[in-house]
């Protein structure tokens, strides 16, 4: 992943004020895949926040999405997400 992304994801995931972020390019396993080939990436991200507390699975997701939404479906093609709160 470049500096420049794993940058941007972190200061639009800054949103959700969290604990810690761990960010991994998984990219080079879907290698030939109809998306790398877009020039998506494959991620995992691990967030810890408070605004997760007391919130579904599908909320956080979709917090993170949100939060993401400018770099999906162009920086990012696919998203692996763990989102808890501390």
């Amino acid at each position: 992943m470049s500096d420049a992304l794993m940058n941007e994801m972190r200061t639009r995931l800054s949103v959700l004020n969290p604990v810690s972020v761990h960010i991994t390019d998984d990219s080079h396993h879907h290698a030939g895949h109809v998306g790398a080939a877009g020039g998506g990436g494959h991620y995992q991200i691990k967030i810890v926040s408070e605004a997760f507390r007391n919130q579904p699975s599908l909320a956080r997701h979709r917090m993170v999405y949100d939060a993401l939404a400018p770099l999906m479906q162009q920086r990012i093609h696919a998203l692996v997400i763990n989102a808890s709160a501390p």
